[in-house]
């Protein structure tokens, strides 16, 4: 009983949250709507607070780490809801905070309904280290893919002379792609550790269960480093950089979860 009752308040201060960076977008015109900023993050870092319990219990087990198929979308639902929390202390990415919030709410919930027993594994801290800067890459990583989504919308909507709705409460065009490309550098980095501490810590990381993983991480790797080049070497951005970004983003996500699907729910290994 008491485990649903913290499962229904992350959830309920996560969708706080998220009602409370809506409030203060369509408000933004008005004096009052300042106090909404610390409302929102106070409610966000309530239900991360509650989260991050949930997933000490749902994760450390007596037999290692359980980071099964749901639970692993869990911890990275978390990751992302931490990280742009803290990024709306500086910058403008409510917008952001608005779509993230109920994807984290959505991740615990499943995580706990479905993220049942897995396969456990005891891990060095060398391999701890590995998982940690992966799940953070990856996390980082889909704040960056969402970003460019959203600046894709916008984008969009300025080409066609369409600035009305949603693109009305969203920063110009030149700050959300400054956000977007500061995301991608540290995503960039985290990547980068994650694949060295891989090599480092990991027997064999072409073994046949890596290989596939290890493969489209690289891959992912490859994607990121031409568009951070394109945009030093050639300035890329708009267009471009969302399809770079989204490209990159997709073979990562493939590296993640796909293999994760394959192995775990589809041939159940």
């Amino acid at each position: 009983m008491e485990h649903l009752v913290l499962i229904v308040l992350a959830i309920i201060f996560y969708l706080l949250a998220a009602g409370s960076f809506s409030a203060r977008l369509l408000l933004a015109d008005r004096s009052d709507a300042s106090i909404l900023q610390p409302a929102a993050l106070a409610a966000g870092a309530l239900g991360a607070l509650v989260h991050a319990l949930l997933l000490h219990a749902q994760l450390l087990g007596d037999s290692g780490l359980n980071l099964g198929f749901f639970n692993a979308g869990s911890l990275v639902g978390w990751l992302m809801v931490l990280l742009v929390l803290l990024a709306a202390l500086r910058r403008p990415v409510e917008n952001l905070a608005v779509f993230i919030l109920p994807i984290g709410a959505i991740a615990l919930f499943l995580g706990e309904v479905l993220g049942g027993p897995a396969q456990t594994a005891r891990a060095t801290a060398g391999l701890e280290a590995h998982i940690l800067t992966s799940m953070l890459a990856y996390a980082v990583l889909s704040l960056a893919a969402l970003q460019a989504l959203l600046l894709a919308f916008q984008d969009h909507q300025l080409r066609n002379r369409h600035p009305t709705g949603l693109i009305r409460y969203m920063p110009p065009l030149r700050i959300m792609e400054e956000i977007l490309f500061q995301i991608l550098w540290a995503g960039f980095v985290l990547l980068s550790l994650s694949l060295a501490t891989g090599v480092i810590f990991l027997e064999n990381i072409f073994a046949q269960h890596l290989v596939h993983k290890t493969t489209l991480s690289v891959a992912a790797w490859v994607v990121f480093a031409i568009l951070l080049f394109g945009r030093i070497r050639f300035g890329w951005r708009g267009r471009k950089a969302i399809r770079w970004t989204m490209g990159g983003f997709l073979a990562l996500m493939l590296a993640y979860f796909g293999t994760k699907l394959v192995l775990e729910l589809i041939l159940q290994r």
